[in-house]
């Protein structure tokens, strides 16, 4: 990390002043990490280019390393990875390592393959809702995994996993990464239904592509992976960060700034864009990146519904939602991915934002999961709202970043806390604040 973000916890950010400059991002947080797991299906070395210097690739590094394998982090973006030999781990070393992380569970697949058994953690991640690892475990099970459950944790073992038919009733996207991991290595033919199909989802299957599975995507959520008997090595450059790049697009928007993001893809992020110019935004696409501005006019009231791809993706909704607390109405947004993501809102609240959450669905989302479920999974955002400075606590990773955009359009200087937990997705994003003109002070 950056020298701004490295060893403080909290900072002063004043707001007021306009973004504006360049910023560069690089893999995506929901790939790189992944597709680093995907290398310890192979003995032989594997490269990955456009590697994002975040928290979450640290934690992947160390996680594979104490199975034995080697990571070379070049300064370039460039990892080298290496497993030849590995071992199995006790849960409790990889949950010390991984803390609050998600990923050890993808483990599963690579190690069943390659040693017959796996020791994983339960799991951790940002509080926005439970996340239960009841698909992965479902799905290793119908591939022939043997699960038991021990303390902190899961023994998982396996004479060879077979190829079945697998039906998911919601695209998991970790589930679904769960299923191409475990099943590239097992005998016969595996056919998934209802997978997620994010573009993090495809990148990885090309990278097993490249290893040599043999994988085909069907036209209505299905996935049909062949197993083969072994696997090598890759190079691949990850696709960029779109979560990173809305985000900045945001930012640009609220602060009535003018940011170029080096880097994003329009293509992964057309659904968003479409949003984005909605409300009063505009863009324009370049030969190395999307430039993000606001238009001559107010900004505008919006209704958006969250889903899976090639919806509105969850981790947008946050930064926008600060967006919204400045257009000319009210805005209303529909949570149908993770049930509890709207409890930021009551920072932006004491900020000065207008925001009421409801237990209805308030979208046309007719096959939303948490409707008649008690969850206040529905916003009404009212504005536009002057914001004003506060003292405020990051509580996990999009709604921290959309914390950091609230206090650059706010009046007055605000506290952040707990502000390392942005690093885990955010490359340097504190030096990059810094390079646009935000004013920012390490506390």
């Amino acid at each position: 990390m950056g020298p701004l973000a490295s060893d403080h916890s909290a900072v002063a950010i004043t707001g007021g002043k306009p973004l504006k400059g360049s910023v560069t991002i690089r893999g995506a947080k929901n790939f790189v990490p992944k597709c680093m797991v995907a290398s310890l299906l192979t003995e032989e070395p594997c490269v990955l280019h456009n590697v994002p210097d975040i928290e979450d690739v640290r934690v992947v590094t160390e996680l594979i390393e104490a199975i034995g394998g080697r990571i070379e982090h070049q300064g370039d973006g460039t990892l080298r990875m290496h497993a030849p030999n590995i071992t199995p781990v006790e849960p409790r070393t990889l949950k010390t390592i991984a803390g609050r992380g998600r990923i050890p569970i993808l483990f599963a697949g690579p190690l069943l393959a390659r040693l017959g058994s796996a020791m994983v953690p339960q799991l951790g991640g940002c509080g926005i809702g439970p996340r239960p690892v009841d698909f992965h475990l479902k799905a290793l099970e119908t591939l022939g995994a043997r699960i038991t459950e021990i303390e902190g944790g899961f023994l998982m073992e396996s004479d060879g996993l077979v190829g079945t038919k697998i039906h998911f009733d919601y695209p998991s996207v970790g589930a679904t990464e769960q299923v191409l991991l475990a099943s590239v290595l097992s005998s016969g033919v595996t056919e998934l239904t209802g997978a997620a199909v994010e573009p993090e989802i495809v990148d990885l299957i090309a990278v097993l592509q490249q290893m040599g599975a043999n994988i085909s995507v069907g036209t209505d959520r299905e996935i049909t992976i062949v197993g083969v008997s072994a696997l090598h090595g890759f190079e691949h450059t990850a696709l960029p960060d779109r979560l990173e790049a809305a985000s900045w697009a945001c930012a640009a928007l609220v602060t009535d700034g003018d940011i170029l993001v080096r880097g994003a893809s329009q293509l992964d992020m057309m659904t968003f864009l479409n949003a984005y110019r909605t409300i009063g935004g505009e863009f324009m696409v370049t030969d190395d990146g999307i430039r993000f501005c606001r238009g001559p006019e107010p900004l505008t009231p919006i209704a958006i519904e969250t889903d899976v791809h090639p919806g509105f993706m969850t981790d947008w909704q946050q930064p926008f939602v600060v967006v919204l607390t400045q257009a000319n109405g009210a805005s209303v947004v529909h949570e149908t991915v993770y049930e509890d993501r709207f409890g930021f809102t009551k920072s932006l609240n004491d900020m000065g934002a207008r925001i009421q959450v409801f237990r209805e669905c308030l979208g046309g989302h007719t096959t939303c999961r948490f409707g008649q479920k008690n969850h206040q999974h529905s916003a009404v955002i009212v504005g536009p709202t002057p914001l004003k400075a506060a003292d405020i606590t990051v509580p996990d990773l999009r709604a921290g970043f959309s914390y950091v955009i609230a206090a650059l359009a706010a009046e007055g200087t605000s506290t952040v806390r707990n502000i390392d937990l942005i690093g885990r997705g955010y490359e340097h994003f504190l030096d990059k604040l810094t390079s646009l003109g935000a004013t920012i002070q390490k506390l």
